[in-house]
């Protein structure tokens, strides 16, 4: 969508094959690559065997197997790998965890206490993604290493929908910016080195970050040979043009607001988990290991793979949600009533036909107008809607110092501890830092109200590296680090045209923009995303641009068409090519972290980096779609990916694939800093 002040080199048009027929990468590649890689590795354990898990592992295998496969490949029980007896029925005991220190400790101890007790067990070890010299270290110094035979369980991208891949690790935030472990940013590039593998190398590497700069200098250099993917890929029809690393650091300010689209509210006021399906119904509260087959819960599992309704709903802003489950009700409706107005045998036989896919369409329904049953009184509560004016407030400057004054009333009204602790951040970032008093007040009521216990979480965000709740001015004795860590709101929100009024004279803009996420916010990290692969639509509306040139309306019902545009669909324009991040250099000199872009040379024969730079091709009429795959280091928002889906589709040529080590929102990020976070044992999808 050609925005008026865009250079005409930078979008071309074409009335070619529809949108839709472009195809992506086929990224169930990846799913079943990872389920023959685990059938394999239960394989090589002979006989019968006892599976012990690590708990947080149960939501991603169930995205890549069913307990029915892992029974019929010899697994005779499972457990969850916790501290106390292992009780096995097989000589063999399988273990399958990451190589976390606590996680040996209690192997080590559950193999000590077979010995004492004169059980004869062979035990075998898969740690996941890759094995850990420290790992053996501890076995070594418990006396148990040669009793343990250790290998590996490559699980790296898993799919969780057709456009999103990641690695569903939760503690990535806080490893990085609080514990200040790296280890993610290797086995990022572990992973992102096995998605090259696969689909074809990356002729180019962008991004903005400290830590997504150290990623993008692993994945230059060589890296330890891997396994290839189990499943051959087949020939892409999107090849991969460029890779945009995105540290999470760079912005915060984004996970820390709410999220306002229907996918995100949900995660937010639900909770969605490794996309939730059966599993236990609770962790065990025993001493004792608990048995995890027989012991189930139904829980929702939304696909838009299987679930139609979901795929057009779960992006919407959820202020447009009740106009399109209404819209889907009335069509429902009147496809039963052709029921009676049916005459003749081939109508009727017609009417069967679409029966089962009205039926389902009807449970998808009554799904989701439960969920928004249940959504929609939570959005009317006042410390709901008192967090959002706040918000809003913050994000356009207006009365800063009211909006601190606001959240310690609400500390007293007995909000969330995580939505206060998410507006002070927010306050802070948006602020250049709290008034010295103030914070100290608020942070006194806190911790007041909600206990002492909390303090190193306040510390935690305090400190550097993450340094996001801070006083202004700052104290003589601050870190230059975390001085050149604080972002320059106001300079941001101005250059990268972030916030638009949602006034009526602009509500049209809003619902034409990826601001319509946040009612009239735009995220910094997908508006970084524009400026490499959609430059236009960082300093204009490339849709109300593309509308009014054409001499129509400009009138697109967002909520009702997602940003689908359809007076603009006849005629998309095609995406520029990736020339880095000129034209935006001077926005990226303002935000925090360094900034990079790296052409890389691929040697079609061997694969392998030659030296010489290769900027890659203008995308043209009739030239194949390219892929751009977009990795958040640190996770990524539901509504961010919402964004980029609406970016999708504004244009021909590219598609996007949005990889990330897990989905976050602000208070699972709060939750895992506190070391509150709940372990994810939403567990495998059973037989039915």
């Amino acid at each position: 969508m050609a925005a008026t002040s865009a250079p005409s080199s930078d979008l071309q048009t074409t009335s070619g094959v529809d949108r839709e027929t472009e195809q992506g990468l086929d990224v169930e590649i990846l799913r079943e690559s990872a389920k023959k890689a685990l059938i394999n590795a239960l394989n090589s354990v002979n006989g019968a065997k006892t599976l012990v898990l690590d708990p947080t592992l149960a939501g991603p295998l169930g995205l890549v197997t069913e307990v029915a496969l892992l029974k019929h490949h010899g697994v005779d029980k499972m457990f969850w790998l916790e501290p106390g007896p292992l009780t096995s029925t097989t000589t063999n005991v399988v273990y399958l965890c990451r190589p976390l220190m606590k996680y040996v400790k209690i192997i080590a101890d559950q193999i000590k206490r077979h010995t004492s007790g004169s059980l004869k067990h062979m035990y075998t070890l898969f740690l996941v993604p890759r094995t850990s010299t420290l790992v053996s270290r501890i076995l070594e110094e418990e006396g148990v290493l040669g009793d343990v035979t250790i290998s590996s369980y490559n699980l790296q991208f898993i799919p969780i929908a057709e456009d999103v891949i990641s690695l569903e690790y939760d503690g990535a935030f806080k490893e990085l910016w609080v514990d200040g472990d790296e280890t993610i940013i290797y086995n990022s590039a572990l992973a992102l080195d096995v998605l090259q593998k696969t689909y074809g190398q990356y002729p180019r590497i962008v991004g903005k970050g400290d830590y997504a700069s150290k990623l993008a200098t692993l994945l230059t250099k060589p890296l330890p040979i891997q396994p290839v993917p189990v499943v051959s890929p087949t020939p892409s029809s999107a090849p991969i043009d460029t890779l945009i690393i995105l540290d999470r650091r760079v912005d915060m300010v984004t996970p820390l607001l709410t999220q306002l689209t229907y996918e995100g509210l949900i995660d937010e006021v639900i909770g969605i988990k490794n996309t939730p399906n059966q599993g236990p119904s609770q962790p065990s509260t025993s001493a004792a290991a608990t048995s995890i087959i027989g012991e189930r819960t139904k829980k929702y599992h939304l696909s838009a793979a299987t679930d139609p309704l979901f795929a057009d709903l779960r992006d919407l802003n959820f202020s447009s949600v009740g106009k399109r489950l209404s819209r889907t009700a009335h069509r429902l409706d009147e496809e039963y009533r052709a029921r009676q107005q049916a005459k003749t045998v081939a109508q009727l036989r017609d009417f069967v036909g679409k029966l089962g896919g009205l039926q389902s369409e009807h449970q998808a329904l009554r799904l989701h107008t439960g969920l928004s049953e249940i959504l929609l009184p939570h959005t009317r509560t006042d410390l709901f809607n008192k967090s959002l004016e706040i918000q809003q407030n913050l994000l356009a400057s207006y009365e800063s110092s009211a909006q601190v004054t606001a959240v310690e009333e609400m500390v007293a009204q007995g909000a969330d501890m995580q939505t206060i602790v998410r507006l002070l951040c927010l306050a802070s970032i948006t602020m250049g830092g709290i008034k010295t008093r103030a914070l100290d007040s608020v942070r006194r009521e806190f911790l007041q109200a909600y206990g002492y216990h909390l303090l190193p979480l306040l510390l935690s965000l305090s400190s550097p590296p993450l340094s996001i709740l801070l006083p202004n001015p700052l104290p003589p004795s601050t870190s230059p680090s975390v001085t050149a860590s604080k972002l320059p709101f106001s300079t941001v929100r101005k250059s990268l045209r972030l916030l638009i009024d949602d006034n009526p004279e602009a509500l049209e803009e809003v619902e034409n923009d990826i601001s319509f996420v946040y009612s009239g916010y735009a995220p910094i990290s997908v508006r970084l995303v524009q400026c490499v692969a959609q430059k236009n639509g960082v300093i204009s509306n490339p849709v109300v641009d593309k509308v009014t040139n054409n001499g129509g309306t400009g009138s697109a019902d967002h909520g009702d068409a997602v940003g689908k545009d359809t007076s603009i669909d006849a005629k998309k324009l095609y995406a520029h090519p990736i020339i880095g991040w000129k034209g935006f250099e001077d926005v990226l000199g303002t935000l925090p972290g360094k900034t990079f872009d790296i052409p890389r040379s691929v040697n079609a024969i061997t694969g392998t980096n030659s030296g010489t730079a290769l900027v890659p091709s203008p995308i043209r009429l009739h030239e194949q779609t390219s892929t751009t795959v977009v990795f958040f280091l640190g996770g990524c928002t539901y509504t961010e990916i919402a964004a980029l889906r609406w970016i999708n589709r504004q244009h021909r040529g590219r598609k996007f694939l949005i990889a990330t080590t897990g989905i976050i929102s602000g208070s699972s990020l709060i939750k895992s800093i506190a070391g509150d976070g709940k372990v994810g044992q939403d567990g495998l999808r059973g037989s039915r």
